[in-house]
């Protein structure tokens, strides 16, 4: 037997190729820098809020990257397919979320060992560093009458807390509180798994042997069987089985459900199943429910949490009150926040690329100018800045609000660039971050800029160097204007000729 074939380029690269290529599709996404890290593009609006980060194995496309958004997830952390992802990435995304201003971190994990302990690890280390966080474990599955020392998984109720904790940040509640709405949600969740086929991570055989004819009752995301093995049926039976399984009064894990209660029913497609099954069987679950006396008070029907092509669908109910039910939001059809794009802000990318472009260019001509006063690498110092922010724009999509770009652009200069020059860049892109917003005049004040720029530069040929290495070299012998300063304005022509060529 064969790995079964998959439309990748390659085991080991695809879990990064798949988040770039998330981030390339949604304006509102980014990546943090040498870690399998989505964050949210406006991460200047968790300031003074509670930011949540999620995560986990990949291979449950779209979560959790595709849960990024206002009203939900601040960041997602990816480990490989079906692998718990490291403490030092989980760190840095809290790091990243706390230097964002957020007044707290919640993780929120589902109870698998590694993820507990990754995350539990990751939190501990930024509780060192300062932050404010605390950690939300999702067991809901209903699977075992007699769940193991280890405890019920975490499955696709993990999906409805990311809602409501994220309804409750955005509202600005404070962390504990959030922590003690959800945990008390939490016990009125449950899930149960189906599934007519196996699936398999990139380059592995199948993780099960399921004969023709059989389906697989009770398993998890992982691809690891489950707990019976029944003969198919229609839909009408398996969704009876399965909620009367979720609803057992003699197994540990059910979930209490009466007559007169409310739910919210999630059917999750675990990957390979088609809309026409998956229609047939939302409509089966809701009749159920209902028959039972059960209001249906809102129906989630699609792929939330997935388990590569498994030919599959897991059943979550969550009880739910009114307060709750404000939470999860008005729709009868729950839309996922994150797919509603944001504009690419074009311009602004077409402003860097011309300032990284103008910089190349200058190269030589920066560094014969810095020969004559100083150590003649000005030009290599910028060439060294345009490289970052290339490199930079491949993988990222400019955000729209150009302050925010200021402040990405302190950050790279100031790693990437060196010398004195990325200092005092990163100084004047800090500054200038807080004091730009959306609504001015950027052409006009650009143009004044690059006036005063100009005429500031070709002055420099007559100034006495009071610091520096030009500080060491006689003045009648410093006759070239300053290649900074000549820098300066050409970084600023280019931004301008940019800006009017969108006129």
């Amino acid at each position: 037997m064969e790995p079964k074939k998959k439309l990748i380029n390659s085991v080991d690269s695809c879990v990064d190729e798949a988040l770039c290529g998330l981030v390339r599709a949604s304006g509102g996404l980014s990546l943090l820098r040498g870690h399998r890290v989505v964050l949210r593009a406006d991460l200047d609006n968790l300031k003074g809020k509670v930011a949540l980060l999620s995560g986990g194995g990949s291979g449950h496309e779209p979560a959790h990257g595709g849960y990024l958004g206002a009203g939900m997830l601040s960041a997602a952390v990816a480990g490989g397919v079906f692998a718990s992802p490291p403490p030092a990435s989980i760190l840095a995304a809290i790091l990243c979320l706390h230097h964002a201003g957020a007044s707290g971190v919640l993780l929120i994990v589902k109870n698998y060992t590694g993820d507990r302990l990754n995350f539990g690890l990751a939190a501990e280390q930024a509780r060192n560093h300062g932050v404010l966080v605390d950690m939300v474990i999702v067991a809901e599955d209903c699977a075992f009458d007699q769940p193991s020392k280890a405890g019920r998984r975490g499955l696709c109720g993990t999906i409805f807390i990311h809602k409501l904790a994220g309804a409750l940040a955005e509202e600005g509640c404070p962390l504990d509180q959030i922590v003690s709405k959800v945990t008390e949600v939490l016990k009125g969740i449950g899930t149960l798994g189906v599934s007519l086929s196996p699936c398999s991570v990139p380059g592995c055989l199948p993780s099960f042997d399921l004969p023709p004819g059989d389906m697989e009752l009770g398993l998890g995301i992982h691809g690891e069987p489950g707990i019976k093995r029944l003969k198919v049926a229609s839909a009408d039976e398996l969704v009876k089985t399965m909620i009367d399984h979720i609803t057992n009064p003699d197994s540990q894990s059910h979930l209490p459900l009466k007559s007169g209660d409310s739910v919210v029913v999630c059917v999750n497609n675990l990957g390979a199943l088609s809309c026409l099954e998956m229609a047939v069987v939302t409509g089966a679950a809701i009749i159920c429910l209902e028959n039972r006396g059960v209001v249906v008070a809102r129906v989630m029907s699609g792929s939330f949490m997935t388990s590569l092509e498994m030919a599959g669908v897991s059943l979550t109910l969550m009880r739910a009150d009114q307060e709750t039910l404000r939470l999860f939001g008005d729709s009868t059809f729950w839309k996922i926040v994150c797919l509603s794009k944001r504009p690419l802000s074009p311009v602004m990318r077409k402003a860097l690329e011309r300032v990284c472009s103008t910089l190349l260019e200058k190269q030589e001509e920066l560094n014969s100018l810095d020969r004559a006063a100083g150590d003649g690498d000005c030009g290599n110092t910028h060439a060294q800045a345009a490289k970052a922010i290339r490199e930079w724009l491949q993988d990222h999509v400019v955000p729209d609000c150009p302050g925010q770009l200021l402040s990405v652009l302190a950050g790279l200069v100031q790693e990437k660039m060196g010398g004195s020059s990325g200092a005092l860049y990163s100084l004047f892109l800090t500054a200038a971050a807080a004091r730009v917003t959306e609504g001015q005049n950027i052409a006009a004040a650009w143009a004044r800029a690059l006036c005063v720029s100009s005429s500031g530069a070709e002055s420099t040929r007559n100034l006495t160097a009071m610091a520096g290495r030009a500080s060491y070299i006689a003045a009648e012998r410093v006759t070239l204007p300053d290649p900074g300063a000549m820098a300066v304005a050409a970084i600023l022509r280019a931004v301008l000729e940019s800006l009017e060529g969108q006129k």
